[in-house]
């Protein structure tokens, strides 16, 4: 099984804004209940190129109509690039992300907690990963 968690870069620290995170660590989930085991497979680019801003804005708020071709085609291409996985943690995500991750068969995981680190967000995240 592989999780998903939006990063901002190779320390693994956790971006709250999936659809405009800079980077993805792909981590694959061995075990069961209290057995469960992560091991970081890789990190791979957001390859969305609308971002005209710097990745650092985790409350950046689009101004797209979320209705708007284009702009559902870039989430459509972070769909492609995580459609192996099982599950994507987020803090935040707008209705375009949550759609085309559905629609990839990847399920949406809301993390509300303080760790900033993606090994930590997923120990606490563990018993809702089946």
């Amino acid at each position: 099984m592989k999780i998903a968690i939006p990063v901002k870069d190779e320390s693994l620290t956790f971006f709250g804004n999936a659809g405009h995170t800079p980077e993805f660590a792909v981590y694959e989930m061995n075990g069961t209940g209290m057995f469960k085991s992560f091991k970081l497979n890789e990190i791979r680019k957001n390859p969305r190129t609308d971002l005209d801003h710097e990745h650092d804005d985790e409350e950046h708020q689009c101004g797209h109509d979320h209705d708007d071709a284009e702009h559902i085609a870039q989430h459509d291409k972070m769909g492609l690039v995580l459609e192996d996985c099982n599950y994507i943690v987020v803090s935040r995500a707008c209705k375009n992300t949550v759609n085309t991750m559905k629609n990839y068969g990847v399920s949406v995981v809301k993390y509300s907690g303080d760790a900033q680190k993606s090994d930590a967000i997923l120990r606490e995240l563990s018993a809702k990963f089946a």
